[in-house]
């Protein structure tokens, strides 16, 4: 392991995540294909190693310093572009069953063939807008978990990501620096998609700073069949 690795790897077993080698080889392998990939579609604007390292990797498992993932056996990454953040949990915690959903059919044929080389198992790939594929069985109410690391209102993320959820399961949004008057006016938006906010942690990067929140949404009862809305509608009209 060069300096960097053996940096990210501190940082992240400060925080209770130990990795073996061969995990360390896979975020290396990953960090590669993301740049290679990069030059053909736009997957990302941070290429530069370290960047990649502390503003993707990191940031994408900071989600597991709030969560325990060794309670969560299958999760949805919703919008998740460049695979962030399931892909490194997937990488950090190989006992996953991930599901990644993204609209664009050029990022996901990039997942598939990350997966494929990261040799990683049980990673679903599915091309399609949240508002459709919430609306399927095999993906309504079925998640322990579902995720956004996204830059789109809280509420509109909770319409996305919600359905997904299992009753007593989770939502995490994953937000930047401003929060408070997002989460402030989530209360009709939290009755209509049927959870509670349970906690909102706050962190701040290590080695390249920055904000980052955490809003964790517990589901107690099914999310009501009008939801979400059709496609496009969540971001043009946040529930309030």
């Amino acid at each position: 392991m060069d300096a960097l690795q053996q940096e990210f790897v501190a940082n992240i077993a400060d925080k209770g995540i130990e990795i073996s080698e061969s995990q360390v080889n896979q975020f290396e392998l990953y960090y590669k294909e993301l740049v290679e990939w990069n030059e053909k579609i736009n997957l990302t604007a941070i290429t530069e190693r370290s960047e990649v390292y502390w503003k993707h990797f990191y940031d994408s498992l900071s989600l597991a310093f709030y969560v325990d993932m060794n309670e969560v056996g299958c999760m949805a990454d919703i919008g998740s572009g460049a695979g962030f953040p399931g892909i490194p949990l997937k990488i950090a915690f190989p006992h996953l069953g991930l599901t990644i959903v993204d609209s664009l059919n050029k990022r996901i044929n990039f997942l598939k063939q990350l997966v494929e080389k990261l040799g990683v198992h049980n990673v679903n790939c599915v091309h399609g807008r949240a508002e459709d594929i919430a609306r399927l069985p095999e993906h309504r109410d079925q998640y322990d978990l579902a995720t956004a690391r996204a830059v789109a209102r809280f509420n509109a993320l909770a319409e996305f990501c919600m359905p997904f959820v299992k009753v007593g399961g989770k939502f995490v949004s994953m937000k930047g620096s401003e929060v408070e008057e997002e989460v402030k006016e989530s209360g009709n938006c939290m009755k209509e998609l049927r959870g509670s906010i349970l906690n909102v942690d706050r962190m701040e990067l290590p080695v390249v700073g920055g904000i980052r929140h955490f809003v964790q949404v517990g589901k107690h009862a099914a999310t009501p069949k009008k939801y979400p809305r059709k496609a496009g509608t969540p971001l043009k009209s946040p529930l309030v």
